[in-house]
């Protein structure tokens, strides 16, 4: 067994994301995850409650320091037509301490709201986003 070293564990202060390949250096923090939906299998003589995977939801969010009207401009038009703003967001988490890199690419994406403005007197403001998407690859350049 390796021994553990505290200087490969992944810093977040490393990660980047592009949405429809828009670099966004603004970026304070991002998640995404995948829920597994279950079903409860009943079964006689078992105390224990059993599941069965019957399906699954991406969500996640974005959180950026608020440099621009970059939201605005991707899904005020949309919103106002009836249509739905689908876009690809692609991760990357790349410690130069850590073992590997990490890479995510999350497909069709769909943002919950749109911010139109938010700000308090001597604040700073931010944009805090949750999506949920439908599918996502993690290409082979990723490491465990």
């Amino acid at each position: 067994m390796d021994k553990f070293i505290a200087q490969r564990v992944m810093s977040g202060t490393q990660g980047e994301i592009w949405i429809d390949g828009k670099y966004m250096a603004e970026v304070t923090g991002f998640k995404a995850e995948v829920k597994l939906i279950k079903e409860e299998v009943n079964q006689v003589k078992t105390y224990f409650k059993q599941y069965k995977v019957t399906g699954c939801e991406g969500s996640g969010n974005v959180k950026m320091n608020h440099v621009s009207s970059y939201f605005i401009n991707l899904m005020a038009d949309n919103i106002r037509n009836a249509r739905q703003t689908v876009v690809t967001i692609r991760v990357k988490l790349d410690d130069p301490d850590a073992v590997g890199r990490e890479e995510v690419i999350i497909r069709d994406a769909t943002f919950d709201k749109l911010t139109l403005m938010d700000w308090e007197a001597k604040k700073l403001t931010e944009d805090d986003y949750d999506f949920t998407f439908t599918d996502f690859d993690v290409p082979v350049t990723a490491d465990a």
